[in-house]
């Protein structure tokens, strides 16, 4: 059934809609609108929570992890109580208090690829919140096939970055991106990372995915969002598809 505006929402997202050229339409294609979490962590925490109060229809979560102390550094939406929960659970019972009228489901396992497919199906944006590099090109393998549209972040050390990929502008894809890391693939654990660099990240994940679905402002088109929080400096580098990408190249040669 499709949501619609009444007095009471319109008063709650009000300043959004005061916003020029994001109206009261944007606002309910918000509100109509599906996004896939993949990973309750300080990413996912970060960009769930101003998605969900920002008003988007639906969102799922998935994670298969629990709640430890380490993670309370960083990852908001859980606390000193939500030791040894389902992040799943913890992110939920947050994000139900921060906006009731959000339907939230979480999935507390790991998907398998063909799982991971009926997700992304079900869902209009997936929001590619984990610390995985195989798991982050299986996701943009998909989404690509599946023409929805992926907004990766990751944060690590002082450091942050953001990738949109938007399969329908025929975009260049993570894997075109991912190319050029070679084989590091270091996490938190190893590295380390500062708090607020993990919000950072999160947040402008929130804020590019809002734009997508509501087609408002400037899409980072083949562009890599570089955060350095030593310098407080963005940068953004252009990522031109390859042409022998296994990914997107291979997509649209079978279009």
């Amino acid at each position: 059934m499709k949501k619609e505006l009444n007095n009471e929402l319109a008063f709650r997202y009000s300043r959004q809609i005061l916003l020029s050229g994001f109206d009261l339409e944007k606002q309910e294609i918000l509100m109509n609108s599906k996004i896939l979490v993949i990973g309750a962590g300080g990413l996912g925490c970060a960009a769930s929570q101003y998605i969900v109060a920002a008003g988007i229809g639906q969102i799922t979560i998935v994670d298969d992890d629990v709640v430890e102390v380490s993670n309370l550094q960083r990852q908001v939406l859980h606390f000193e109580e939500s030791i040894g929960c389902k992040k799943v659970d913890s992110a939920k019972n947050t994000l139900t208090k921060i906006n009731p009228h959000v339907d939230i489901t979480t999935i507390d396992k790991r998907l398998s690829h063909k799982e991971l497919e009926s997700a992304v199906t079900a869902h209009d944006l997936v929001l590619d919140c984990t610390d995985n590099l195989e798991t982050r090109n299986t996701l943009n393998d998909i989404c690509y096939a599946m023409k929805k549209p992926l907004v990766s972040g990751a944060a690590i050390r002082m450091e942050g970055q953001i990738f949109c990929v938007i399969p329908s502008m025929k975009t260049a894809c993570y894997r075109c991106l991912s190319h050029y890391f070679g084989e590091q693939n270091l996490s938190c654990v190893e590295a380390g990372v500062m708090s607020p660099v993990v919000g950072i990240v999160g947040a402008s994940q929130a804020n590019e995915a809002i734009k997508i679905l509501t087609s408002f402002g400037q899409i980072p088109i083949n562009k890599l969002q570089v955060f350095d929080a030593i310098a407080s400096n963005w940068e953004s580098f252009l990522v031109k598809p390859l042409e022998d990408c296994v990914t997107c190249a291979a997509v649209q040669v079978n279009e």
